[in-house]
């Protein structure tokens, strides 16, 4: 099954993703320090710890978060 490609990348259908993967990846069009500081504004899905020193974000959240931006 393909995967749907928004402008900036491929996001996975679910599952998780991590930082290096949504700025890295080429999904979100902005540095990590934007996406951490749209995090602590609230305009964007904040992430789950997923460990000690792991944190990512709901596929479907971040899916959810771009749709909403078209």
């Amino acid at each position: 099954m393909k995967q749907p490609t928004y402008e900036y990348g491929v996001l996975p259908a679910t599952g998780f993703v991590r930082e290096k993967q949504l700025i890295g990846g080429g999904i979100l069009p902005f540095s990590a320090k934007t996406l951490w500081r749209k995090v602590k504004d609230g305009t964007f899905p904040a992430p789950v710890k997923l460990g000690e020193r792991m944190t990512a974000w709901k596929a479907e959240s971040v899916r959810e978060w771009l749709d909403s931006r078209v």
